[in-house]
């Protein structure tokens, strides 16, 4: 945490669960401020009185508003953009609200960044972006799109993003809504039990960030390895964790949803730099020039398979068990 040390954080889309997690990690640091950056006024002053810590400051804003987010941003040393439209069947039905919050409010983010001389700014992407299906996943794609074109004459702010897939209990994501069918004594409702998701914790993401925070360079992409799980595994985890006699019913495939997330398509594992714990797919900054890209292409392109929630490693009832025991939530309802 040395390089928070007397700095300025702003999290765009502070009150979600993410900027949540990040406030826990960091709040009690030696950072000098935190910024939440949010259009919800109800959830900063649900927020503000459960910190009531003058270190965290709060602005009422929006990233589609240029004017905002530059009074958010003035001063500030770092920015984790987390603000976005991240429900699939809502982007589904409103395609354009997505693309003015995930595209056009990125690039205002990352502007406003650039004119006010921050000096890293890491963005969050989604595993829907990989081969996108749907209208969120679509605006996520073209959102790193930006990302990377901003990234090249940024001057000395840093650009980089992070992609992961299903973040454990966080708000909308389907362990809540099991655990609520559980506790009014429903059957759990599936929509495939076969559909595969990974499955990290929300100290996953915010250790992914950090990653990202001190190993980009402009442009660079970041994914972290995890495990994944069928959507039928994870149903039946809860069920005996809860000791429900209920079962899970299938209801069918909702708008957009796909049967397995993938983090890294294969032109970007062929690229991609293995650091262990995480991958990092470094920014494609080929000019308009694109002859050498069409007289050579990739020779090891036909060995390379997508990374994907169907080809990692996969938990079964046991293992999702124990990782579901890392969330706070599961252990106060078990308790």
């Amino acid at each position: 945490m040395s390089s928070f040390k007397n700095k300025i954080l702003l999290i765009t889309g502070g009150t979600g669960s993410f900027g949540n997690a990040v406030l826990n990690r960091f709040v009690n640091s030696d950072i000098k401020e935190i910024r939440i950056f949010s259009r919800d006024e109800k959830k900063q002053d649900d927020l503000r009185r459960r910190l009531a810590n003058p270190k965290v400051k709060f602005y009422i804003g929006d990233v589609r508003d240029y004017r905002s987010v530059e009074t958010a941003v003035r001063g500030v040393d770092y920015i984790y953009h987390a603000a976005a439209l991240k429900q699939v069947p809502s982007c589904e039905f409103f395609p354009v609200e997505a693309v003015k919050t995930n595209v056009l409010g990125t690039e205002n983010v990352l502007e406003a960044a650039i004119n006010h001389n921050v000096k890293s700014v890491v963005v969050l992407s989604t595993d829907k972006a990989v081969y996108p299906i749907n209208a969120m996943g679509i605006s996520k794609a073209m959102m790193e799109k930006v990302l990377v074109a901003k990234s090249r004459n940024a001057g000395n702010t840093v650009i980089s993003g992070t992609r992961y897939g299903n973040v454990m209990a966080s708000r909308g994501s389907v362990i809540p809504l099991f655990v609520d069918q559980i506790k009014q004594g429903k059957d759990l409702t599936l929509t495939d039990p076969k559909m595969t998701r990974f499955m990290m914790t929300l100290e996953d993401a915010v250790d992914l960030v950090l990653f990202a925070f001190n190993n980009a360079e402009p442009g660079d992409m970041f994914v972290q390895k995890a495990p994944a799980a069928t959507v039928e595994t994870l149903a039946k985890a809860l069920l005996e964790m809860y000791g429900s006699p209920n079962k899970a019913i299938v209801i069918g495939t909702r708008h957009g949803e796909k049967l397995y997330e993938s983090l890294l398509t294969r032109e970007e594992k062929v690229k991609a730099e293995d650091m262990g714990d995480y991958y990092r797919i470094p920014a494609d900054n080929r000019d308009l020039n694109y002859a050498n890209f069409f007289s050579e292409g990739e020779i090891d392109m036909n060995k390379v398979e997508d990374y994907h929630s169907h080809n990692t490693e996969r938990l079964d009832v046991e293992g999702m068990k124990k990782l579901l025991l890392k969330l706070d939530s599961i252990r106060e309802d078990l308790q």
